[in-house]
């Protein structure tokens, strides 16, 4: 499973930097067709692991320890797209560097801007705010990208929670992991990880005292 889930990573980051030249070139229509392709693979992968779960614990068991400490958490590419989506924070930068430095595809991501920060530098070259685009008919194409850029988000949470879900239905919730994590513990303080805060933020703004 992790093998074929390894090839649509390796798609995933197509066109996640097919996505990031877009937003850099303020293409606003063609980021929104590339986030839609982008949230198909998701839907795609998250769909994979319904696979998994047939497989009862006692027959997973049986081939475990040949797995050695082999562990999703180690795919380059799986943290490369959660770099170029956004994830920079101080305990996501420590578990990268615990195994020596950085891989080089990991780090380019790193070294590239978030796609936050290209949405926000987007929003700036049309003089326009959050609040403007949902607020402002003809900003419609930018409420569509930014829509999208959320539904990629929950995409991703959605599989990050099934995975969590998939390991206790076949390991329990206290099995470590293969590579030496906390298993489903440690999958469980992911899902609430966040690539878009602002996006998310801006929602409370139309809810708040004054209205």
């Amino acid at each position: 499973m992790h093998q074929a889930s390894e090839l649509w990573f390796k798609l995933i980051l197509h066109e996640l930097r097919g996505l990031v030249a877009l937003l850099q070139e303020s293409d606003t229509l063609g980021a929104v067709a590339a986030v839609k392709r982008l949230n198909a693979l998701v839907r795609i992968v998250t769909a994979q692991l319904s696979a998994l779960e047939t497989l009862p614990p006692q027959r997973f068991a049986q081939f475990r320890g040949y797995l050695g400490t082999s562990s999703g958490s180690q795919s380059q590419q799986f943290r490369a797209i959660e770099a170029m989506s956004g994830l920079r924070d101080p305990h996501f930068i420590q578990v990268l560097s615990e195994h020596g430095e950085i891989p080089r595809l990991i780090q380019d991501a790193l070294d590239e801007p978030s796609l936050q920060e290209l949405f926000n530098s987007l929003l700036a070259t049309h003089s326009v705010t959050l609040e403007d685009i949902y607020r402002e008919e003809h900003q419609r194409p930018l409420q569509m990208l930014a829509e999208g850029l959320l539904e990629y988000e929950q995409g991703f949470a959605m599989w990050r929670f099934l995975h969590v879900q998939l390991v206790e239905r076949i390991i329990g919730p206290g099995t470590g992991g293969t590579g030496g994590t906390l298993g489903s513990k440690y999958l469980q303080k992911t899902v609430s990880q966040r690539f878009f805060p602002d996006l998310w933020a801006v929602r409370s703004r139309f809810f708040g005292k004054e209205r």
